[in-house]
């Protein structure tokens, strides 16, 4: 059986803990990996042998270490396929949809490349007489991402090649259940000449991500995940002492006012609700009808999620893929089967779906819920499954309320043909992320990413401005060179002033 091993000091290092995890094809049940599980001491390692290479890594040339990222960029486009393979493989998600995770993680990559620009500092001159100040930002140290199983290449991109641009090491610490595309990132950073020790990749469960919290000489942890953990994380890293970016879990809303195009909104319900299987903090969970046109659009989703063909991710006439283990698959479920009960009225159910061949993997169709209650169970929590829910509303404030009602405020979205509804949607709407005829509007790599409320815990977003300034530590210099014809200043006990 395979092994998958860290990735430490620019080489493969064999657990030593002696504990493994197992890692499934979701599409066939079988476990087909093993990765190592990191003690605390093994991750104490990891963390000399980054905080060694930080002393001249932190003080490399801008041009060096843009030239590695610039090497690595062309290596991540040559290997996009090898990447996206080893996605379908552990995680499930069809091959095209892992191509896409490539290029969406590509994305910061090329932002650091230009990581010479967004690092320039400011200069102000003669702010008294002969005094200068300038502002600078500098790498912080040693920093760690912990990263989940549902995007094993992009998420970890968000977070390494800004937080390598700006001088720092760094510990990736990626999901145990799809470890193998991380692995690769790494080797592939080495290949374009990343130093030894600037980049580790350490597996592991609860135990290694203790040990990363705790850790004195990590100055900066960013995480990607479920609501709960986010919440522990920043709790117990902040008590370390240490800066943290927290991005929890969602509910998002797409809210379709009646002037809308209804087949543009079905289609991007059904792109957005089942897409990945729905395994995405992105995904659309909650539709958010106004009006009279709710029977039109539920009709026109069914329609189009009754076509989509699930099936194993290798397979090119595949559209959606399983979930990723048959434990998260019957928890899924769990929702379907539970909503009539609590007075939803199950359109589509999506339980019980298998596939020819491959009967043991962790399949489960499309359900779509209408009339879902607001304290129902399938709409307060995050399901991470292909369960979209319909809610209806008489007008557009009704549904903005109910939508800010909800403690999550991750990405949302309003389809409608009116432009100042869309405006005041943009404005009154409490979420991180907002589209107008945009099902999933996560911004390009040169913006920041991010939710407001339990969606995010720590003050900047992933990536963009927000991941640079969270990878830098700004310090403020003030310099007064003597002039040959200055006399003596004397001593002045008043508070400085600049004129």
């Amino acid at each position: 059986m395979k092994t998958v091993n860290h990735w430490i000091g620019g080489k493969t290092v064999e657990g030593a803990s002696g504990n493994y995890g197992p890692v499934t094809d979701p599409a066939t049940g079988e476990v087909t990996t093993q990765v190592a599980l990191a003690s605390a001491d093994e991750v104490d390692a990891a963390v000399r042998v980054a905080k060694e290479a930080f002393l001249s890594w932190g003080q490399s040339s801008l041009a060096a270490r843009t030239k590695v990222l610039f090497a690595y960029r062309a290596l991540l486009d040559a290997n996009r396929d090898a990447i996206a393979d080893l996605i379908v493989a552990e995680h499930g998600k069809v091959h095209s949809d892992a191509l896409g995770e490539v290029a969406r993680g590509l994305e910061i990559v090329e932002l650091a490349c230009g990581i010479t620009v967004q690092l320039k500092g400011e200069l102000s001159t003669s702010v008294s007489s002969r005094v200068d100040v300038s502002s600078i930002r500098q790498p912080i140290g040693v920093v760690a991402g912990i990263t989940p199983f549902n995007f094993p290449a992009m998420v970890p991109m968000w977070m390494f090649p800004l937080a390598v641009a700006c001088g720092n090491t760094f510990i990736l610490k990626p999901s145990e259940k799809d470890p193998s595309a991380s692995t690769l990132l790494a080797q592939l950073a080495s290949q374009a000449g990343l130093p030894a020790g600037v980049l580790n990749v350490v597996h592991g469960d609860k135990v290694a991500v203790d040990a990363l919290l705790a850790h004195p000489d990590i100055a900066a942890v960013s995480f990607v995940g479920s609501t709960p953990i986010a919440r522990h994380i920043h709790t117990t890293a902040s008590a370390n002492g240490k800066r943290v970016q927290a991005l929890g879990g969602a509910k998002n809303h797409m809210l379709v006012l009646p002037d809308a195009d209804l087949d543009a909104a079905a289609d991007a319900a059904v792109s957005a609700a089942y897409g990945s299987a729905g395994e995405r903090c992105m995904a659309i969970s909650a539709v958010v009808a106004v009006g009279s046109i709710a029977d039109t659009l539920v009709d026109k989703i069914r329609e189009r999620a009754e076509k989509i063909k699930i099936g194993p991710g290798n397979d090119p006439t595949s559209e959606m893929g399983p979930l990723i283990t048959a434990a998260h698959r019957d928890k899924v479920a769990s929702y379907v089967t539970g909503a009539a009960a609590q007075g939803a009225d199950v359109v589509l159910d999506g339980t019980g779906y298998t596939v020819e061949g491959n009967e043991k993997g962790h399949w489960i169709g499309l359900s779509l819920l209408d009339n879902v209650k607001t304290d129902s169970d399938a709409y307060r929590d995050e399901i991470f499954g292909p369960v979209l829910c319909v809610l209806r509303v008489e007008t557009y404030e009704e549904g903005v309320a109910l939508m800010n009602a909800s403690p999550f405020g991750n990405g949302t979205a309003i389809f409608t043909r009116d432009g100042g509804a869309a405006r005041r949607f943009q404005l009154e709407i409490e979420a991180g992320m907002v589209g107008v005829n945009v099902p999933i509007p996560v911004p390009v790599g040169y913006h920041s990413f991010g939710g407001w409320k339990d969606s995010l815990f720590g003050d900047l977003h992933i990536y963009g401005n927000d991941g640079i300034q969270f990878y830098t530590r700004g310090k403020v210099v003030t310099t007064r060179w003597p002039d040959p014809s200055d006399a003596p200043a004397g001593v002045d006990l008043g508070f400085p002033r600049n004129h």
